[in-house]
């Protein structure tokens, strides 16, 4: 069940607020938390049983790993036994069904074989539920979760809660589960219910409006990277960049919206991570739960920056590539993570050293790096992803659309400009609309406010909901058209 569906808008999302606020108040609100718990499996099952059955055989064995380590004395050597055992139950799990058949293909175009793949279909979120339970298993080790005791039923519920269940954002136990132990959460709130209504609708549009339609064009240049011309690559790469930005975005903030509604606070997971000035700030702005995570889980634990600066800088590269191997089974994912990592290290030194440049080059350097870097993330095959690198570049020279040479004829031919041609590889990409479009987009992105601006601003009044009614009504008329979020195949 997609966000942006009618049957989630309409059916699910009413149906669930309704019987969450509303059913009579049974063993002091026991049956709204039963409610909303069971509203938050068949959110899941809805796309597939299979699916639920795995989530649900993974929530059981993770709660009888937490209480077993409750039991035990804080890192006793049982305790670590327990951990590293949950630990490798939720890191097989996960290894079976996303990397499989990574491993064989890999085994294969190494050694020659021909082992079959197992054509393994990758169940929803199950990366995300992976990393949220062995964060909540490291930190029962560590005595954090002493001051609580929580149920199955919570538990369950901290895992699925489905504003955040599907992408996320990746929570820590004492982000959510003592939410559900405050009674004001069962009374419904006019104040909260209106912040989360338009803060929700201001997430949709970001998905259904931009995302979606950039998409087109993304496909295009990216399934025709052997052939695409150097304006094409460059809208191709730029049109990712925010195609990507502005669907995760876009899905975090209608899962804080969702949150809202129901008196939950979700943590907010961007902040306006192309405004950074450096590879450092772009990691404390982009996907923020899962930077931290990386931090607090892995980069810490292998030393940090306790070890000296040549250990930190390889913990750097060790965590950004298992991150980038996180976000997909495939090695362009992995060179990408490996990308970042190297250039948080660039970032370290170059801070080390104390040097300093003016900010808005930062920022340049900063944009196209990151740019750069998720055609590497998008490109099907490092071949497709190094061509299109090149392109942009103008490695392979430059060749501009025909219709441009009434404001570029001063331009003169030779050397790298190869010079006109008549019509574009991609016809439907390249023309005044399409640079009009991003020009629009790139320009907003960095000088507008983002949502968390525009909500800390929010006053419920008759001009707020007319305004939220008319961007609604939009998003409404591009459900024809209802596409997955990005991040769903990660």
């Amino acid at each position: 069940m997609l966000f942006n569906s009618y049957i989630f808008i309409f059916v699910f999302l009413p149906i669930t607020i309704l019987g969450f606020f509303f059913i009579p108040k049974i063993r002091n609100f026991r049956f709204s938390f039963l409610w909303l718990t069971l509203a938050s499996l068949f959110f899941y099952g809805y796309w597939n049983f299979k699916y639920l059955l795995i989530l649900l055989t993974s929530i059981l064995v993770n709660y009888v790993f937490g209480q077993l380590l409750d039991r035990n004395k804080q890192k006793s050597a049982r305790a670590k036994g327990l951990l590293v055992c949950g630990t490798i139950f939720n890191l097989g799990l996960l290894g079976y069904y996303k990397y499989a058949d990574f491993v064989v293909n890999s085994i294969n175009s190494s050694f020659k074989t021909n082992l079959p793949n197992l054509n393994i279909v990758l169940p929803l979120a199950i990366s995300f539920y992976t990393f949220t339970q062995i964060a909540y298993l490291v930190d029962v080790y560590k005595g954090e979760t002493k001051e609580q005791k929580y149920d199955l039923i919570s538990y369950t519920l901290f895992v699925s809660f489905f504003p955040q269940l599907i992408a996320g954002p990746i929570l820590r136990h004492n982000e959510l589960i003592p939410q559900f132990h405050k009674l004001s959460i069962f009374r419904f709130s006019e104040e909260n219910f209106a912040k989360g209504v338009t803060l929700f609708i201001l997430g949709l549009s970001k998905k259904v409006i931009i995302a979606d339609n950039l998409s087109p064009w993304v496909t295009l240049v990216f399934n025709n990277a052997d052939s695409v011309s150097f304006l094409e690559a460059w809208i191709g790469a730029i049109s990712y960049t925010f195609q990507l930005y502005f669907d995760f975005s876009g899905y975090s903030d209608m899962a804080i919206g969702l949150g809202w509604m129901f008196n939950i606070q979700l943590p907010i997971n961007f902040n306006s991570p192309y405004k950074a000035t450096s590879i450092i700030d772009f990691w404390r702005r982009w996907h923020i739960t899962l930077s931290n995570f990386l931090r607090d889980y892995l980069y810490i634990p292998l030393g940090g920056n306790r070890l000296g600066e040549f250990r930190r800088y390889i913990n750097l590269i060790i965590t950004m590539l298992l991150g980038g191997l996180w976000h997909g089974a495939g090695w362009t994912f992995v060179i990408w993570g490996g990308m970042h990592g190297l250039l948080l290290v660039i970032n370290q030194i170059w801070r080390r050293l104390g040097i300093s440049i003016p900010k808005f080059l930062a920022w340049i350097l900063t944009f196209h790096g990151i740019l750069l870097s998720w055609v590497l993330f998008r490109a099907k095959t490092f071949a497709d992803a190094f061509h299109i690198i090149k392109v942009m570049t103008g490695i392979e020279g430059i060749l501009l659309p025909h219709t441009f040479k009434i404001f570029l004829n001063w331009v003169p031919i030779g050397g790298i400009f190869k010079g006109w041609q008549e019509l574009l590889y991609l016809p439907p990409i390249g023309g005044k609309n399409s640079l009009i479009i991003l020009f629009i987009v790139f320009v907003s992105t960095l000088t507008l406010p983002n949502t968390q601006e525009l909500m800390s601003r929010f006053k419920p009044n008759l001009r707020t909901a007319i305004l939220t009614s008319m961007l609604a009504t939009t998003c409404f008329l591009f459900f024809n058209r209802i596409s997955e979020f990005l991040y769903f195949q990660f």
